[in-house]
């Protein structure tokens, strides 16, 4: 059997109907068209000389029906997991790049919600959580900084700071302002490493230090000190380069030191940032800020700085803290 073919269209008029004279419908049977269309009735006679309609053939007016009973809900739910997944996902990759922003982990300490869940990585974070654990050092003919090692009151900091104070004893000034006397345990005149402690103080933070081998070219640093006499003065850059071999003369230019694998950085380094902490992102002490290179008379920061390595000077100071 052949399909039914629409009727051509005539120009200037409505298309045509078959010439057939058209079968009248059973009692009670409304038959649908639609305006200006040949009319197709739904039903057909079962009758030789009439074409019939089958399923597989096209159909004008083929009847819509309505879905399997079902198939809605299952349109549905598949809509909702794949929206659940999208969620998920988005969820997901927010948090591997919070995670990708930061060197390592942070503890609530450094800016976290009030959940425990670190939400950026900040360096007003890092600076407010290290800024405790760097002192002023007032050594009378000069003035550096250190960083406390432990709760006992051990603070690190470099021999040319501390190696004209007069009654070998310095003058600690903490975050917040409290101020304690400290005595020299010791210091490694060729490193340019000393030891200073000051007794009966509590409550003192501890820095925390990190592995200065695994310091790279570019990475984001912090130097926090007391410049020029200013405490707690925070400044960033970046590791400029690393394995500098450097030899540099002490405040009095009478006695030299040299600095082996030294950490270069632009981050800026002035009179008074001695002994002070260069950390990282994470927090951690990775050197100790002891020198800068100078253009002809210039006695303030270029952007040239030079830091001990935090695993040398922990070293050093461990030596001379159980010698």
């Amino acid at each position: 059997m052949t399909p039914i073919e629409p009727a051509p269209e005539q120009p200037g008029g409505p298309p045509t109907h078959p010439a057939s004279p058209r079968p009248e419908p059973p009692a009670g049977f409304l038959p649908r068209w639609m305006p200006n269309e040949p009319y197709l009735p739904r039903w057909l006679p079962d009758q030789p000389h009439l074409p019939r309609w089958l399923p597989d053939q096209p159909y004008r007016n083929r009847p819509v029906t309505a879905a399997p009973a079902g198939r809605w809900r299952a349109r549905l739910a598949t809509g909702l997991v794949t929206f659940a997944l999208m969620v998920c996902a988005g969820v997901t990759g927010g948090y591997v790049a919070h995670r990708m922003d930061l060197a390592s982990p942070l503890s609530t300490s450094f800016g976290a919600s009030a959940t425990g869940v670190v939400e950026r990585y900040s360096l007003a974070a890092v600076a407010a959580a290290v800024q405790p654990s760097v002192v002023s050092i007032d050594a009378g003919a000069a003035e550096g900084s250190g960083i406390i090692l432990n709760t006992d009151g051990y603070v690190l900091t470099n021999n040319h700071v501390v190696s004209m104070a007069r009654g070998r004893s310095v003058q600690l000034t903490f975050a917040g302002g409290r101020t304690a006397t400290a005595g020299i345990v010791g210091a490694d005149t060729a490193h340019d490493v000393a030891v200073v402690r000051a007794s009966g103080v509590p409550g003192l933070s501890a820095a925390k230090f990190g592995d200065s081998q695994k310091v790279q070219v570019g990475d984001t640093v912090l130097a926090i000190g007391s410049p020029l006499g200013l405490q707690g003065t925070v400044t960033a850059g970046i590791v400029s380069a690393l394995h500098r071999d450097l030899r540099a003369a002490g405040r009095d230019n009478s006695t030299t030191f040299s600095i082996s694998d030294a950490i270069q950085t632009d981050a800026a380094i002035n009179p008074g940032n001695s002994g002070g902490a260069l950390v990282d992102r994470a927090g951690r002490v990775v050197g100790v800020n002891t020198a800068i290179a100078t253009a002809g008379q210039s006695d303030g920061n270029i952007g040239v700085g030079f830091a001990i390595p935090s695993n040398a000077a922990k070293r050093i100071a461990d030596r001379i803290m159980t010698s």
